[in-house]
């Protein structure tokens, strides 16, 4: 990266009163110039938090609009436009209106991995790092809809000990982390922890062999893990721009990623060429309207409020 960039985007910063958010499956160089890196509940809660006039958004869409509906006085940019996610793509708000419709007295319970539209029509936001408290919140007389994330779902009601519908969607990158890849892995890596994000397809089957070294946690989670964990070796089971902060908080460790390949293509296209541009020129505002974020907020507001 260029000395230059960094140096402008800097200067920018501080006469714009600018922050800049990054989740961490961006790539490491979008993370180092970050003011804050986190998953999508510690950056909505940083996005509620900063002073910042401006902040820049590098993460996907739903991630802006959440920012845009905790802090409607602040500005939003992103980085790189219509940046979609197969997961909040695969539920519309009409969808979820009409599977409600099946479940009248129904509490929806949405992943913050949704739009806003979808939000709107939700009852509470979770994340990965709070969906087992946010379930066991909910009154046990209560039927629950959970959406779109079928494996975080069905892991989290586990935990919970909820019974709860899921709607059939998925992360593609989490999806395909099946258990003939898990077993694979631990194989070709025997001496290494398994920490696996609750979205991946294989949490729900983790095999008998595996289950005393595989930890199922949020990227939150297994940062917080691997800081107090004796061991030194990680298998690391979720979308891999993780791996940076994990071996910037622990350098003596090391982490593998269960296939490096698998990556988010909407988080790798934002750089800090286009962090600059968007400072620089401001034009990829995310503005949620008043009425939509009034409606939206709600949930996400129930959702910070349930600690991890």
């Amino acid at each position: 990266m260029e000395r230059q960039v960094i140096d402008e985007i800097q200067q920018l910063k501080k006469e714009k009163n600018a922050v800049i958010l990054a989740h961490y499956y961006t790539w490491p160089e979008v993370q180092a110039i970050a003011d804050f890196s986190g998953d999508s509940l510690g950056l909505s809660r940083k996005a509620g938090e900063t002073d910042a006039d401006i902040i820049v958004f590098a993460g996907v869409e739903f991630m802006a609009e959440t920012a845009s509906i905790i802090s409607p006085e602040k500005k939003v940019l992103i980085p790189e436009g219509n940046l979609g996610c197969s997961l909040a793509d695969c539920i519309t708000a009409e969808k979820l209106r009409n599977w409600k419709s099946q479940y009248p007295e129904a509490v929806v319970v949405s992943y913050v991995n949704s739009t806003a539209e979808v939000k709107a029509e939700s009852d509470y936001c979770c994340t990965s790092g709070n969906a087992v408290n946010v379930l066991k919140a909910i009154p046990e007389d209560k039927q629950i809809l959970f959406c779109p994330d079928a494996n975080l779902g069905a892991w989290a009601a586990k935990e919970a000990g909820r019974e709860v519908i899921l709607w059939k969607g998925g992360c593609h990158v989490h999806v395909a982390m099946n258990l003939s890849m898990l077993k694979k892995a631990a194989a070709t890596y025997p001496d290494h922890e398994i920490l696996m994000h609750p979205e991946a397809s294989c949490s729900a089957e983790i095999p008998e062999e595996l289950k005393e070294k595989t930890y199922i946690y949020s990227t939150a989670g297994m940062i917080k893990h691997v800081a107090v964990s004796a061991k030194k070796k990680f298998l690391i089971a979720t979308e891999p721009g993780i791996l940076y902060e994990l071996q910037q908080q622990n350098p003596e460790k090391e982490f593998v990623a269960i296939d490096s390949f698998l990556v988010c293509g909407s988080m790798k296209t934002i750089t800090p060429e286009k962090i600059l541009a968007a400072l620089k020129y401001e034009t990829r505002v995310v503005k949620v309207n008043d009425e939509l974020a009034a409606k939206a907020r709600k949930p996400i507001e129930r959702m910070i409020s349930i600690n991890r």
